[in-house]
């Protein structure tokens, strides 16, 4: 019991670090879809990305059929190894129980978050955060394209808002493989777990009084290439699991040839 509890301190007090950049970021436009777990869509996404020297920032909205909107941008730069400059996420609308702002600059460890109360009333707590380089906010999958090869696991820190911010550890781990198809070719993706471990007092407390959040699940396409696939996991502190897809262009039908015989 000795030797474990020793191990245990010793492998928490190891510096956080950064991912390596294996795959550079470049420009590029996607599309994705929100859905339950039931698989009815319930938001559309669009993705953009622009890069300016090594600095790359990424846009990602959902515009949800209830009116409300998700819309994060995130800016990180790729010299060496990924670090997170600052992100900004706004989460608004019926299908969020907690509407917020949410602001953080890497380089100062300034968090301010904007939220409404129970009451109705708009709140606004602001900390400065030890923020350490492995900071993940937005980038997750961008950091798990570039793990190392045979890497099976990896860990990342977070800032979340509960309102107040708080600064949490991601436990990544490869949980297993499953297939896909595109086409009429079977592909394998690689299906890793994250889990959030929250320190200190608090996180002892989590599980016995329901507050530890459920475990996300996001597939990825390895090889020499690696790309996302898709994700489950909540959204928001307390939300419903929700799938993130890409998906392709559906053409409209053509017009009826109306041209005269």
């Amino acid at each position: 019991m000795v030797l474990a509890w020793a191990a245990l301190c010793q492998a928490a007090s190891l510096p956080a670090q950064s991912v390596a950049v294996r795959q550079m970021e470049g420009e590029s436009r996607g599309f994705l879809v929100l859905r339950t777990l039931d698989g009815d869509i319930i938001a559309d996404g669009d993705s953009t990305q622009v890069t300016h020297g090594r600095e790359v920032t990424n846009r990602l909205v959902f515009h949800f059929k209830d009116g409300s909107l998700q819309d994060e941008t995130v800016v990180f730069s790729q010299s060496g190894h990924f670090h997170l400059l600052t992100d900004h996420l706004v989460q608004k609308g019926p299908a969020f129980k907690h509407p917020m702002d949410v602001s953080i600059n890497g380089s100062s460890g300034v968090v301010t978050v904007v939220y409404r109360d129970d009451n109705g009333k708009d709140k606004t707590e602001t900390a400065r955060l030890q923020l350490p380089p492995d900071l993940a906010n937005g980038i997750v999958s961008i950091l798990l394209k570039n793990l190392a090869p045979g890497a099976q696991s990896t860990t990342a820190s977070m800032v979340v808002a509960t309102p107040k911010p708080l600064l949490i550890k991601l436990a990544i781990h490869a949980e297993g493989e499953d297939s896909f198809l595109t086409g009429n070719t079977s592909r394998g993706a690689t299906r890793y777990v994250v889990k959030v471990e929250i320190g200190g007092v608090r996180g002892v407390l989590a599980p016995l009084v329901g507050k530890q959040p459920p475990d996300t699940r996001v597939w990825m396409l390895g090889g020499s290439c690696p790309t996302f696939l898709k994700a489950e996991g909540p959204s928001s502190e307390g939300g419903p699991m929700w799938r993130t897809e890409l998906v392709s262009a559906v053409w409209q039908k053509a017009a009826a040839n109306t041209r005269e015989p």
